[in-house]
């Protein structure tokens, strides 16, 4: 079974209205800071209700999960879709939706995007008509303010890294109002904490600097933020900030980017991991001869570690991104 979810309350009655529009056949964009793809609408389990809430709670839902359940996430939780990431709802059923998440393409699932089970309270109608955004958040995470003040805060307003905003005016006192999906009236972001797009073209050390800025994120199976990340998560993520679009997971990362050989690779480089007669497990970025910073599921963590033991077992070849 499922876990049950908290009740609305007379707050929550607009957002209610909100996802009874929200239908089979429509496209729909998240409305919260970070949303979980789960594999079946009963894949969370108790430990999992603040992932799961109306208003989710990222930070705390992976602070409270111990080493066996984080584990146990494998053939439960997909990936994770930013605020304002857009998605086609292919059903509705008991609070939940079947999604296909456009902008994660994944080999073996719907050609649009990764497909997946959704909370239908993380979604909000797309807004109508053209809506491209201006800026990226760069900033590991960035709190959206309701009003042109600092405290003005709402917890679904977090916005995290990768996420693209709609600029709807000119900054001010260093923040910008920006659209966000299911609002209608603007937020405000700090101005340090995004970036213009489109991004200018950058090299694989810019890449490799800002993953080396989640070093410490807790490991998480489908984690795509800093709040938890796995390891094909830490480097779509990564270049994501800078506009390159990588697939989802590991093997399909392996596919789309060019094999160098393993005397010529450098910084910023992608070293892949295959044990025989498997697909592609793991993947990591090249931070010097013989290193490798990534998302260690067995660490628990995002780490530097050197290529040795398991890993120089199980090493694959490297590839590049970027030139």
């Amino acid at each position: 079974m499922s876990i049950d979810t908290p009740e609305a309350g007379p707050s929550d009655e607009r957002r209610e209205m909100v996802t009874e529009s929200l239908e089979a056949g429509a496209s729909a964009a998240i409305g919260v800071s970070v949303a979980t793809l789960w594999t079946a609408p009963d894949a969370p389990r108790p430990s999992d209700a603040l992932a799961v809430a109306d208003v989710p709670d990222p930070a705390g839902w992976v602070a409270g999960l111990g080493d066996a359940e984080r584990r146990d996430l494998v053939g439960r939780t997909l990936t994770q879709l930013l605020l304002g990431d857009r998605v086609v709802i292919e059903e509705v059923a008991g609070g939940w939706a079947s999604v296909v998440a456009l902008g994660q393409s994944r080999t073996g699932s719907d050609p649009r995007g990764y497909a997946g089970w959704i909370r239908l309270a993380h979604l909000v109608p797309e807004a109508p008509g053209p809506d491209e955004p201006t800026h990226i958040v760069t900033a590991l995470t960035t709190a959206l303010t309701t009003a042109l003040r600092p405290d003005a805060t709402d917890p679904r307003l977090e916005a995290p890294l990768g996420v693209r905003l709609h600029a709807v005016g000119p900054e001010e006192d260093g923040r910008i109002p920006v659209r966000v999906p299911g609002r209608p009236d603007p937020a405000w972001v700090a101005s340090a904490d995004v970036a213009a797009l489109p991004v200018a073209a950058v090299g694989p050390e810019a890449v490799l600097d800002l993953a080396g800025r989640l070093e410490g994120v807790p490991y998480i199976w489908g984690g795509l933020s800093a709040h938890g990340i796995d390891c094909s998560g830490l480097v779509h993520l990564a270049h994501r900030r800078f506009g390159v679009v990588l697939p989802r997971d590991a093997d399909d990362q392996a596919a789309a980017t060019r094999p160098v050989p393993v005397a010529e690779e450098r910084p910023g480089d992608l070293r892949f991991f295959q044990r025989p007669g498997k697909a592609i497990h793991h993947v990591g970025l090249v931070t010097a001869p013989g290193r490798l910073l990534h998302a260690s599921m067995g660490a628990g963590r995002v780490q530097h570690d050197e290529i040795a033991g398991e890993l120089a077992d199980t090493l694959a070849g490297a590839h590049r991104v970027l030139d």
